[in-house]
């Protein structure tokens, strides 16, 4: 049976996952009809406006794009802090909203963003695409049977190399927290996931330059029984091939590296976790095993395909509006913003 297309806009294109995003949301057609984009600043329609990916697409100001006969949803892609107060209005006015991240620095204007979403039943999915990722997936999966025993220690690394490009490090020192501030939510948001929200988190803010940037950055996330640490850094030489998450507990660990596969391979190659067990379950017997988890594929292909499923089903969002919020007040924290 042909399912029946979510009319969807996209406000904004300057967040940097803006066009990835709506490459994803092309490839879906039949789930997705795009009716137009919206950017208001001249600056990012003359720099991306052109990208092949908006070819075809109508662009408006938000106000015609909102006002799109049959509109259900938005995708908010607006750069910087506008992301919540663009995604706030589209809410108020009944729209669904998948929201890129992160989620600004006020606590409270995000709250009320979650707010108006809930009492008006609509669906908020935020767009931290290592939900979405098979090896990380395995991993909580791994963490919610049982098979690790208690979790006592995660430790978690989202490192890159930006210290040539002079420009970005200037758009990243916009924000408190720095690097850690754009970079620490994808591993944050599901240490929550597993743990809960944590009794404490510890912030240490460095710079390796004096430019105005915190480039380097670590945060200890306490809990009753576990420490998770996180280390964002965009000065570590060829830092995306040492992304990491490694999850240890008292029956066994797991641990992906890298979490995404770097060059021609990101898309294509199988990723995998490296299991070790003291004892045995009933998929893997006890030692160390490299489970071939599957590959990543589109980005955002699974997590948009959710989102469909969860505006068009009403399926069950697995990441709730109190998820959303905890997480984004643990990463406040590890930029020393609350």
């Amino acid at each position: 049976m042909e399912r029946k297309r979510i009319k969807i806009g996209q406000l904004g294109i300057g967040h940097n996952h803006a066009s990835a995003k709506m490459q994803s949301l092309r490839k879906l057609p039949e789930l997705f009809e795009v009716v137009g984009v919206a950017e208001d600043d001249d600056a990012w329609r003359n720099e991306r406006g052109s990208l092949k990916c908006y070819e075809g697409i109508p662009f408006m100001t938000e106000e015609e794009l909102l006002a799109v006969p049959g509109l259900e949803a938005v995708a908010v892609e607006k750069d910087g802090l506008s992301i919540v107060p663009t995604a706030l209005e589209a809410a108020s006015r009944g729209f669904h909203i998948q929201m890129d991240k992160p989620a600004g620095e006020s606590l409270p204007a995000f709250k009320e963003l979650l707010d108006v979403c809930e009492k008006k039943k609509l669906v908020f999915q935020q767009a931290y695409i290592y939900r979405y990722n098979p090896g990380l997936r395995f991993i909580i999966n791994a963490v919610k049977k049982g098979w690790l025993g208690d979790v006592f220690e995660i430790h978690a690394v989202m490192s890159r190399y930006d210290g040539d490009n002079a420009r970005y490090r200037k758009w990243l020192s916009q924000f408190k927290g720095g690097a850690m501030y754009i970079f620490a939510g994808y591993l944050i948001d599901l240490i929550v996931y597993m743990l809960g929200y944590p009794k404490k988190v510890t912030p240490f803010l460095k710079q390796t330059r004096m430019d105005g940037l915190i480039d380097n950055g670590l945060a200890v996330l306490e809990y009753e029984k576990a420490t998770a640490t996180v280390r964002v850094s965009v000065e570590e030489v060829d830092g995306m091939k040492h992304r990491r998450f490694i999850v240890c507990g008292t029956k066994g660990s797991a641990e992906l590296c890298p979490i995404e596969p770097p060059g021609p391979e990101y898309y294509t190659r199988n990723l995998l976790v490296r299991l070790s067990l003291k004892n045995g379950n009933d998929c893997y017997p006890a030692g160390t095993h490299m489970v071939a988890t599957g590959i990543l594929g589109d980005r955002y292909g699974r997590q948009l395909e959710e989102f469909y499923d969860l505006v068009r089903n009403g399926t069950s969002n697995p990441f709730s509006y109190l998820h959303e919020y905890e997480m984004h007040r643990a990463l406040m924290e590890a930029c020393g913003i609350v």
